[in-house]
């Protein structure tokens, strides 16, 4: 998957977007919090201590999730399925750690999350105008090439020659209306501490999946190293009483994408190509892993993760295309789109500004519409070993031309990265791995037919089944050494390299540059123009009405604050109560899958005080990549963990809705309960209470 990282978000364009917050919307940067709102319905204002102490104290997955500091010893509090792909590469055949959990006996015998990175946001700085400069008057594959130069310089000296401790993003917010630098304290020594049972963290399963009540214990606890002792920041006191109803609640974590301002034409395309795709891919991966699963022990520990993510993914994109299909919807954003563009074109000197950024919108996507299906039946089969296969080839094609016309992920600044993760010691599971890359050949064939060039060259006159099987036999890039052997060995090791993985990397990897290419020259950089005119005009019109203030950025996977309060809400006639409770759950329990609850749960009701709240809801706006996001209140300590939303938050990267839209977190009441009296977890429930080891 680290390649198709690299690769897949070209062809699944959602730029960011420009929100006008109502009430308790928004994913405010820490430099442009809703101050006036805050203070108007709640009499709060954040202090710049308060808000110094949040960004120190919160963190962020480099794959894809939130969490928080929790000691002054290196501490992190994170979701249990944030934590799925560490606990999976550490299981064996004798311990299924995803499945029944893990508890280290000390400090120095907690095992190290293979290819784990956790980042601390360290400082952030404006960068608009040096981006400007930098791709003035430049249009089409220019503009890209001067914004890949832009990216090059200045992560390269945001990182001042330590890319190993600081990692810098440039993000576009607003659509392109501003431009900011994000450096990050880089953290690679990330250590598991604690997990529960995958039967408590993930109680309900599936048809419990975005709903609420929940009864889930959503956590996992890591330890960040650095030299071999654990390291001292800044932390979130654990206050083990929980929040209240109606308490004031903030939420400091990294959503992921959004689009709520997304042009009609985007959403519709959305809608229409991209979603449909992308189920079907995992609808089919979701019954091979099934049956995969089924055939073996071994083969359920290989698989248990990879599957909980599909299913995890196909809930929630379905209920995107629900909202993207209910009435009003696209024909509100349509009009605010013609709105938008009347009152440019009210004015000659607005137009000679912004131009017509919806047309060049459409023309975009006009040019996607042609190669997405192309596009995309090849980048699906780039994942696993044939995916570092391609990282390899493509890192020694890269860091022979100058740092400024690198693409993303080859930068010096970004070198650090790559090399971890290439020589990351992530177990390889044979088996599933040849499974999963013979469906994406077979699909690959199914989309693009059995004369396509692309099929020919990577299956020759083989069955996707016969294909597979043969390049994983024949491989030797499940060893990091050998990886890393051949990073380190340049251009001249991977030309010279038999290994058949890295042979078919290299005759992708024409197919791949002109996918990467188009979708730069052709399809990014027209809409990153078009968007960044879009949110211009907007932020102009917003100033021109005195509204400038009720504007966000759409979510980039960057740090964010949202607030609300603990709030159940109506579901017609039925009342949604703020919590659930210990007493609630073992109601719930069955003794069978998914509703099965751990034997230690199950000896423990009898030491447990059951009217001990469980779960909560509050109208904090989240989307995915809100993950182990701390809840925190008015005094800045920790009260619960986020680790889901209802049904109707499903529909949160379109819009947010205030009355339904519900963020669900576990209460921290809850999880030292379980820590003390389920699992016995003394010292880390006293350090917890401390504050330290």
């Amino acid at each position: 998957m680290r390649v198709v990282k690299r690769l897949l978000p070209t062809l699944l364009i959602a730029g960011t977007a420009l929100g006008s917050a109502q009430a308790e919307e928004g994913m405010w940067t820490f430099d442009h919090l809703p101050a006036r709102q805050l203070k108007q319905q709640y009499g709060f204002e954040p202090s710049a201590e308060w808000i110094n102490h949040v960004i120190q104290s919160s963190a962020r997955l480099a794959e894809g999730c939130s969490a928080s500091f929790v000691s002054g010893d290196g501490l992190v509090m994170t979701n249990h399925h944030c934590a799925n792909t560490c606990l999976t590469d550490l299981s064996d055949k004798t311990h299924d750690y995803f499945h029944d959990g893990f508890s280290a006996a000390d400090v120095f015998k907690e095992p190290q999350c293979p290819g784990m990175e956790l980042d601390r946001l360290d400082q952030v700085k404006d960068v608009t105008g040096r981006v400007a400069d930098m791709t003035s008057g430049k249009h089409g594959a220019d503009y890209a090439k001067a914004l890949q130069a832009a990216s090059s310089v200045l992560t390269k000296e945001c990182a001042g020659g330590d890319a190993t401790h600081w990692r810098c993003d440039v993000v576009t917010l607003y659509h392109g209306g501003q431009t900011a630098l994000y450096r990050y304290r880089r953290y690679q020594d990330v250590r598991l501490v604690m997990a529960p049972d995958q039967d408590i963290a993930f109680f309900g399963g599936d048809p419990d999946n975005f709903t609420f009540p929940r009864y889930d214990i959503d956590l996992s606890m890591l330890r960040v190293f650095e030299d071999g002792k654990p390291v001292h920041t800044p932390f979130f006191k654990f206050d083990p009483k929980g929040p209240k109803a109606g308490e004031l609640v903030f939420t400091s974590g990294n959503p992921g994408r959004t689009q709520r301002s997304l042009p009609a034409s985007a959403l519709t395309f959305q809608r229409d190509v991209i979603l449909p795709t992308i189920i079907g891919v995992y609808s089919t991966s979701e019954g091979a892993l099934w049956q995969y699963s089924r055939e073996s022990k071994e083969h359920l520990i290989e698989a248990q993760n990879t599957l909980f993510g599909v299913q995890n993914g196909l809930k929630s994109l379905s209920g995107t295309v629900k909202a993207l299909r209910e009435p009003g919807i696209m024909e509100k954003r349509e009009a605010e789109d013609r709105a938008l563009q009347a009152w440019i074109d009210a004015d000659a000197e607005r137009r000679k500004i912004y131009g017509e950024p919806f047309k060049k919108v459409e023309a975009a996507l006009a040019i996607q519409r042609q190669s997405y299906g192309h596009d995309f039946a090849i980048a699906r089969i780039v994942h696993g070993l044939l995916g570092d296969a391609v990282m390899l080839v493509s890192a020694a094609q890269e860091r022979q031309k100058p740092d400024a016309e690198r693409r993303a992920g080859y930068h010096d600044a970004e070198l650090a990265e790559l090399e971890a993760e290439i020589s990351a010691k992530v177990p390889v599971h044979v088996d599933l791995e040849t499974m999963t890359l013979a469906l994406g050949m077979t699909a690959m064939r199914q989309m693009l037919g059995e004369d396509d060039a692309a099929v020919h060259l990577v299956l020759g006159t083989k069955s996707p089944d016969e294909r597979a099987a043969e390049l994983m036999q024949g491989t030797k890039l499940a060893d990091p050494a050998q990886r890393l052997a051949l990073y380190k060995g340049g251009a001249k090791a991977i030309q010279a390299s038999t290994d058949p993985m890295i042979v078919l990397a290299r005759q992708l990897q024409p197919v791949l540059d002109v996918i990467r290419n188009r979708s730069r020259d052709q399809i990014e950089a027209p809409m990153h123009e078009a968007q960044g005119a879009i949110a211009r005009a907007q932020f102009a019109r917003a100033q021109a009405e005195g509204q400038a203030d009720t504007l966000y950025p759409d979510a980039t996977f960057s740090p964010r604050l949202s607030y609300g309060t603990v709030k159940g809400w109506q579901d017609g006639a039925k009342t949604i109560a703020p919590f659930t409770n210990f007493a609630g759950m073992y109601k719930h329990a069955t003794g069978s899958d998914p509703f099965r609850l751990p034997q230690v749960w199950l000896d423990a009701k009898p030491h447990l005080t059951l009217s001990t709240n469980l779960d909560f809801v509050s109208t904090n706006d989240i989307v995915g990549g809100n993950s182990g996001s701390p809840v925190i209140n008015r005094q800045g300590n920790v009260v619960g963990l986020i680790f889901d939303g209802n049904l109707d938050s499903l529909a949160g990267d379109l819009y947010y809705d205030g009355e339904r839209n519900r963020a669900v977190s576990t209460d921290t009441s809850a999880i030292m309960a379980a820590l003390k009296t389920v699992y016995h977890a003394d010292a880390l429930a006293q350090e917890l209470e401390q504050g330290h080891l």
